[in-house]
């Protein structure tokens, strides 16, 4: 059976592998790839798939690392030196490949990462209500007690049991890491509840009881709302890192010294070792070029 991109998408989803995929949306002729190609590139450099030749590929590879490191959506033109008409895009970021022997391209470059994960402890309506609202807020939500665990660490855990042995699940919690944790509670009790833990200031800064924003909820699916809310607030506050998500460093440059071209260096990137120090290149045409004129 033909493994297609998709179902490669699909396994790096499945895993939380952070990635992008790329899609070529426009190409002039001569260019190597056609409207529709796509490919996958890994945090590593690696490309799966084809968007174009070499040296298309180093200005993809550039710009996916860094719009993983962003996390935001990037429309790229990759023009050669000598750029004939092509139909101009606003917004669109533009890298001027001098390798290319002609054909503009147009790539759409798409970083996929893992949702934050929300573990939510209990059976109640409150519990059942976080599952429901999680999805659309870009949660990724594993109940407890489903057969199901949590495919690593998760960003937030939500204690919604109204009673049990709550302080075991918070004190678990905070050894495993988690980063914020919500106790769904009166005042009265989750105060009764923290009484029987011995917490660092750092550990208490973790633990939320009542968990939510106050927006005055009463109904079940508001008390969740409050909750994701709240967990929002923490994410876009820089509080709230996703555990398995590892940040996105910015791409290791170099320049090649044929064509003058910027590079990201990766594992399929061209290169020589000259004297012992890596030199790296666009593609292997300036690659053996260069070795030539070294006498190599």
């Amino acid at each position: 059976m033909t493994h297609t991109i998709e179902d490669r998408a699909g396994e790096l989803l499945a895993g939380r592998v952070p990635f992008v995929r790329a899609t070529v949306v426009r190409a002039q002729v001569p260019a190597s790839a056609r409207a529709g190609d796509d490919a996958i590139i890994l945090a590593d450099g690696t490309i799966e798939g084809f968007v174009g030749g070499q040296c298309t590929e180093s200005s993809v590879r550039a710009a996916a690392l860094g719009a993983m490191r962003d996390g935001e959506s990037v429309l790229l033109r990759v023009l050669p030196e000598d750029a004939g008409p092509f139909p101009d895009t606003p917004g669109a970021r533009v890298v001027v490949n001098p390798c290319l022997s002609g054909g503009a391209m147009e790539i759409f470059l798409q970083p996929r990462l893992p949702r934050p994960l929300v573990h939510v402890v209990g059976h109640s309506p409150i519990a059942a209500a976080l599952a429901e609202l999680g999805e659309p807020l870009g949660f990724e939500v594993v109940r407890a007690g489903t057969g199901t665990q949590p495919p690593a660490t998760p960003s937030a855990l939500v204690i919604a049991t109204h009673g049990g042995d709550e302080p075991a699940v918070i004190r678990a919690a905070l050894d495993a890491g988690v980063g914020w944790i919500g106790l769904v509670a009166s005042p009265r009790r989750g105060a009764g509840v923290l009484a029987e833990l011995t917490l660092t200031e750092a550990e208490r800064a973790r633990v939320s009881t009542p968990a939510g924003l106050d927006i005055g909820a009463r109904t079940a699916a508001e008390i969740a709302l409050s909750i994701l809310a709240e967990i929002v607030q923490e994410v876009r506050a820089g509080r709230l890192a996703v555990p398995d998500r590892e940040p996105a460093r910015a791409p290791r440059l170099a320049v090649d010294p044929v064509c003058g071209m910027t590079v990201a260096v990766g594992p399929d990137t061209p290169h020589l070792v000259l004297d012992g120090a890596d030199v790296w290149f666009c593609g292997p045409g300036c690659r053996d070029r260069y070795a030539t004129t070294a006498g190599r």
